[in-house]
């Protein structure tokens, strides 16, 4: 077991290293860990140092206390603060949002999102943005924004959720406002599955893929998200080409020399 390494990115996010899994968690219990212009700039920055990492393998996204993000802090605002100008500041803190959308997206490392309680709008951006979500009993993914007079996703959840849960369902939920609860994110698809303790849960799992062949698992997190664009005729030689440089690592060989070894060893008793 390797030590664990704990730093404070800032004041709204919390980073942790520890057996190749680095944990990103936001730190606004008392807000429901809503967004403001600083969370959003220190989550990137902390999300791309642990992209850099050779040791760090999976990534948890996580939110401290009862929620895992409750949207935009309605006091605080999504502005740079320093921009005087407000159309300018609020466009920057949009920018800054999809940012770190782009960030877990483009990391290599995949990301499990650890989704307790409510998961608001940009907080329901973000749990769409990881490669798995491991959900609590009492999670709840909401789309507000039709209610709110906006359209309806921002930080790439009109393009995420679609894909993920279907155009169909997608359209039903944005344009009912509505809220999926645990259970139905399993059912439909969004969440893997349901834990009492989803961060322990998802701990677990980012544990199991940080102890896999590194080329296996970043390149088939690049080969899924090759995929949502391309034609089956590219994605068939994308996918061909990852194979043959995979079959080729020293992880690959040695892993089927060993079946090998065990398919060939004689049967006893």
């Amino acid at each position: 077991m390797t030590a664990g390494t704990s730093q404070g990115s800032g004041r709204t996010v919390r980073v942790r290293v520890r057996d190749g899994v680095g944990t990103v968690t936001l730190t606004r219990p008392e807000r429901l860990n809503a967004i403001t212009y600083q969370l959003l700039v220190e989550l990137r920055a902390a999300l791309l140092e642990l992209g850099d990492r050779r040791d760090v393998r999976a990534v948890v996204l996580a939110g401290e206390g009862r929620a895992f993000c409750a949207g935009l802090d309605l006091d605080a605002g999504l502005a740079d603060p320093a921009i005087a100008d407000p159309v300018e500041a609020t466009q920057a803190g949009m920018a800054a949002g999809a940012a770190v959308t782009w960030a877990m997206r483009t990391i290599p490392q995949p990301v499990v999102a650890a989704v307790q309680g409510h998961a608001v709008g940009a907080g329901f951006a973000f749990a769409a943005a990881a490669d798995v979500r491991l959900a609590g009993p009492d999670a709840r993914f909401s789309a507000p924004f039709l209610r709110l007079g906006m359209t309806v996703g921002d930080f790439g959840l009109s393009w995420l959720l679609p894909r993920i849960i279907g155009h169909g369902r997608a359209a039903h939920l944005f344009f009912s406002a509505g809220v999926l609860d645990a259970e139905e994110a399993v059912a439909c698809g969004l969440a893997a599955g349901i834990s009492a303790d989803p961060l322990t849960a998802a701990t677990e799992f980012a544990t199991e893929l940080a102890g896999q062949p590194v080329y296996g698992v970043q390149a088939s997190k690049r080969l899924l998200d090759a995929g949502l664009g391309s034609s089956l005729r590219d994605h068939l030689d994308t996918e061909a080409r990852a194979q043959a440089i995979g079959a080729l690592t020293g992880a690959a060989q040695s892993a089927m020399a060993t079946a090998l070894t065990k398919r060939r060893a004689p049967r006893t008793g």
